[in-house]
């Protein structure tokens, strides 16, 4: 019996008809499994780039994996590969015409610094409730003033007025008292005095503001009211105007009216200038209408009664909406302003408002956002606006109110050493400092920051690191706008972007398996970025993929012959029960990439195998791998595999390279078709091609159909020509 050396060809089907079988045959060997446990077991200790290329076994395992052994005594070279910002087009690695060294780069975790204060979703989440906050505060407001009005006509003594807390609180807190800390006897006496009575107890007291809350009243001495009402209706007014402007903290458009309101009620009944300046509140109204900046209240007066001091100081113009008399008194039949003078001011302070009221809020957040991203520790998030030097931000809102406004936290509620001790917490562990006060505000406001307990900023909780993001990013882009040339390349690239930023942004937002795999929108990004088509993959299978144990090579994931679908799972940071977890994070080599490697470098091994029997069944099997990742004939020319595989397939000699390069990738373009490249059927119809050329080159075999013809009946079919019409008849 004559024994005939099986074709290039067929030696490539053996291998990659069950490719899944060869490639666990190649990782159960001894020293592939050795290498890989080693592997898995030692990068995740690796901090440096330095640290990583001096460990050999790991340095060399990844390099194998990614096509690059030739390059391993180039230590140099690499680290600045590794050390390169791939979001910069013109970073080393990205300039490099092979890409297989930017793919090297994307695997680690070396370049992103992802220790930050916050994501953008996490600014964004707050900058958005900080300027919720302000609508819901007028809400708020409103909806106590409504409440008190609609309940204070039913009120037929003092007793039923504080035995509603909530009533009791709304008149508390319009003079400015904090109902925590004032007592119902003591409030009982004094809304129960008879203020003609020197020796009244609200007298006595030698308060103003508990005097001016027994006047908002009309209460008897025993508690009762005469005509059944408790207030007339301009003192529920003063009420309601002094309560919104105590509760209001920003310039609000109910404060707005709520001011004009208080102005046309006092200076209607204006007598002398004095009752002017003596008021705070219309102090503040005139200031803001016609921007005065005098600090004093005689100068206020002088400008409001002398023609003189008023062109002085500028302000005739505001002199002019007055009708004080240079003693302060008002002439006899006059007002203190007129229908026009009173219109006049009421426009300008609703434009002055207006402005101060955007640029409050809008110089807040930009505040805010300039000075979160320069934010390393908690303290650094402490430090005042005052504190910065060359600037003037003493009128800026400091940051850490804006967030505790952001979480409905009143700033005086908590000191900066409490609020410190807050935020370097760990609101998911029960028994720490944020949890043992049971308020879920002060937890939405650890999780809106990313500090550790030490104090320092740390890398974000996230379902994917910042790079591996990144990473499916580029790989959705390049898949989606792959062969494509002029406008519609231009389109494929605007509609990918938006579909990136949307990734990008609610991935963030993830927190668990579910969440994610209820998206749609994420789950295609994903699946189309790897290559796999969403439309081949049920929800049913993605949440047993996303439910097997990676370490099971029994587990549902691992069973499947596309391990693209374990290195997804894998890219994810979900614990056994499919929430975030923080193990996989802040390491140079995230969980997927890690397996990635690992599965690239039994590839590697699979193919040096075979080509140490047949090196054109190695050629065969890396051109099936990497053909429809081919964009360009320059692709095949920078690569030495795929340049010899061209020049076998179609009988060119070694001498075309020495022509131009753009003569060779001319060339290329006649004898390949670069876009079928995606079609399996002409990948396959070239492997034929060059696995026969391949052989007839190298003697490696006869023809199958020469030995047909010639063979006797004692010639037995070789597993040769068995296996080629096994083949056919499958199909």
């Amino acid at each position: 019996m004559t024994s005939t050396t099986l074709s290039t060809y067929t030696s490539y089907l053996i291998v990659n008809r069950d490719m899944k079988s060869s490639l666990n045959s190649v990782a159960n060997q001894a020293t592939v499994s050795r290498e890989s446990k080693y592997y898995e077991e030692n990068i995740g200790k690796v901090t440096s780039v330095d640290e990583f290329v001096d460990d050999y076994r790991l340095y060399s395992y990844a390099m194998k994996a990614y096509g690059l052994s030739d390059m391993t005594y180039g230590k140099a070279f690499m680290k600045k590969v590794l050390e390169s910002d791939l979001t910069d087009s013109a970073s080393f690695a990205n300039s490099l015409t092979d890409k297989r060294y930017a793919a090297f780069a994307a695997a680690f975790n070396f370049t992103s610094s992802t220790a930050m204060a916050q994501t953008s979703v996490q600014e964004n989440t707050l900058v958005k409730a900080y300027q919720s906050s302000f609508d819901e505060e007028q809400t708020s407001i409103q909806a106590e003033v409504d409440y008190y009005n609609a309940t204070i006509g039913s009120v037929t003594s003092v007793d039923k007025l504080l035995s509603n807390s909530r009533a009791t609180a709304y008149v508390l807190e319009s003079f400015g008292l904090d109902p925590d800390y004032t007592s119902k006897s003591y409030l009982k006496q004094v809304l129960t005095s008879d203020l003609d009575d020197p020796n009244s107890f609200a007298n006595q007291t030698g308060n103003d503001t508990f005097v001016a809350l027994a006047k908002a009243f009309n209460f008897n001495a025993d508690g009762t009211v005469n005509g059944g009402s408790a207030q007339t209706a301009d003192q529920k007014l003063s009420l309601k105007l002094d309560y919104i402007y105590n509760k209001s903290t920003f310039p609000s458009d109910l404060l707005a009216d709520a001011n004009k309101t208080y102005w046309q009620t006092k200076i209607s009944t204006m007598t002398n200038v004095d009752e002017l300046v003596d008021d705070n509140r219309m102090v503040e109204y005139l200031k803001t209408a016609y921007d005065i900046n005098v600090q004093f209240s005689s100068s206020i007066k002088s400008l409001l009664t002398s023609d003189s001091a008023a062109e002085i100081l500028g302000y005739t113009h505001v002199k002019a909406m007055f009708n004080f008399q240079s003693d302060g008194t008002i002439a006899a039949g006059n007002a203190a302003q007129t229908a026009a003078q009173l219109a006049s001011i009421n426009a300008s302070y609703v434009t002055a408002f207006q402005a101060d009221q955007k640029d409050t809020v809008d110089n807040a957040i930009k505040n805010y956002q300039t000075r979160i991203d320069e934010v390393t520790s908690i303290d650094d998030f402490l430090t005042s606006n005052a504190d910065d030097e060359d600037e003037d931000n003493d009128d800026v809102t400091e940051i850490w109110d804006v967030a505790l406004r952001a979480y409905g936290i009143d700033p005086h509620e908590v000191g900066k050493t409490k609020l410190r001790d807050i935020l370097s917490s760990d609101p998911d562990d029960p028994d720490s400092y944020v949890n043992q006060f049971e308020d879920e505000r002060y937890v939405a406001l650890v999780k809106a920051f990313n500090f550790d307990a030490e104090g320092d900023i740390s890398t974000p909780l996230l379902v994917q690191s910042e790079s591996v993001t990144n990473d499916y990013a580029s790989d959705y882009l390049r898949t989606k706008t792959k062969l494509l040339t002029g406008v519609e390349k231009t389109e494929a690239k605007t509609a990918a972007e938006k579909e990136i930023g949307y990734f990008q942004t609610q991935m963030q937002t993830i927190t668990t398996a579910k969440q994610f795999l209820a998206d749609e929108r994420l789950v295609s990004f994903v699946l189309e970025a790897k290559g796999v088509d969403s439309d081949w993959v049920t929800t049913d299978d993605l949440k047993k993929m996303f439910a097997s144990d990676l370490d099971d090579p029994e587990s549902y994931v691992n069973s499947l012959e596309n391990k693209a679908f374990a290195e997804i799972v894998a890219s994810f940071n979900f614990d056994t029960k499919g929430n975030v977890s923080s193990d996989p994070v802040g390491t140079v080599q995230q969980r997927g990439d890690v397996l990635t490697t690992v599965n690239n470098y039994v590839q590697q091994t699979l193919e040096e195998q075979q080509g140490e029997d047949n090196e054109g069944v190695r050629l065969a099997l890396y051109f099936q791998r990497t053909a429809s990742d081919i964009t360009s004939p320059y692709n095949i020319l920078s690569d030495t595999a795929l340049f010899q595989f061209f020049k076998t397939t179609f009988s060119m000699s070694d001498y075309i390279s020495n022509m131009d390069t753009a003569q060779q990738a001319d060339m290329i373009e006649n004898y390949i078709d670069i876009n079928k490249l995606q079609d399996s059927d002409y990948v396959t119809d070239l492997l034929k091609r060059f696995t026969a050329l391949y052989d007839q080159a190298n003697n490696n075999t006869t023809s199958p159909a020469l030995a047909m013809l010639t063979s006797t009946s004692s010639t037995r079919i070789s597993a040769d020509t068995l296996l080629a019409v096994a083949q056919l008849s499958s199909r």
